[in-house]
């Protein structure tokens, strides 16, 4: 049985004030890779310790690599109100760039579920992750608009019963791509995964396995 992993909580400044958020690595060495997990809709009691986001950082331990999730700017202890989707995308440059500055030999991984995947994916041609990965994004709630499509490899999985995100918008945006990303539609599963949060997790380290640096 693997050990559980090392947590540590941390304060991040950001643009609109401190951002709360919680580090969870594989015990042993440091870190060389560092997911950045993104949670869901502020406003519909979206925040870190999300289930789906929780299962994110698990598959990433799993993977070897430490998980951090963070609450975005007016969710639990993290400072400023919300931002519309744009002041979330500076949330995760900021993020970003702490990550840098103290893991500054680890790779960067991006995750993202719902809210959490489209302002990830927004921000992902700045951040420049080694891998993009979107749990059911709201393209129906924020929009399908990328400034700069994602360049670095993409994974997105949706359920095909999701009552909040409808996959047939999921798959118009994903055809509208280009390049594609990696997407995977995951038969009779709705928005939050109840009843597949280990075949989430087992589906994304059995597709991840094989990511290098």
């Amino acid at each position: 049985m693997s050990r559980a992993p090392v947590k540590q909580t941390l304060t991040i400044p950001g643009p609109a004030g401190g951002l709360e958020a919680l580090v969870e690595a594989p015990a042993g060495a440091g870190p060389e890779r560092m997911a950045i997990l993104c949670h869901p809709h502020p406003q519909f009691q979206g925040t870190m310790h999300n289930k789906v986001v929780h299962t994110l950082a698990r598959a990433m331990n799993d993977l070897g690599i430490a998980a951090m999730r963070f609450n975005f700017r007016g969710v639990g202890a993290s400072q400023g109100s919300y931002g519309e989707g744009h002041g979330e995308v500076e949330d995760i440059y900021a993020v970003a760039d702490y990550v840098r500055q103290h893991w500054p030999g680890a790779s960067i991984w991006l995750a993202g579920f719902s809210f959490g995947a489209v302002v990830s994916a927004r921000a992902a041609q700045q951040v420049a992750p080694l891998q993009l990965i979107s749990v059911a994004p709201a393209v129906n709630v924020l929009g399908r608009e990328l400034q700069e499509i994602p360049a670095m490899p993409w994974l997105i999985v949706q359920g095909d019963a999701d009552e909040v995100v409808p996959e047939a918008e999921v798959a118009a945006w994903v055809n509208g791509l280009e390049p594609q990303p990696d997407y995977i539609v995951m038969p009779g599963v709705g928005h939050f995964f109840h009843g597949h949060l280990v075949d989430l997790r087992t589906l994304l380290i059995n597709h991840l396995q094989s990511t290098d640096e």
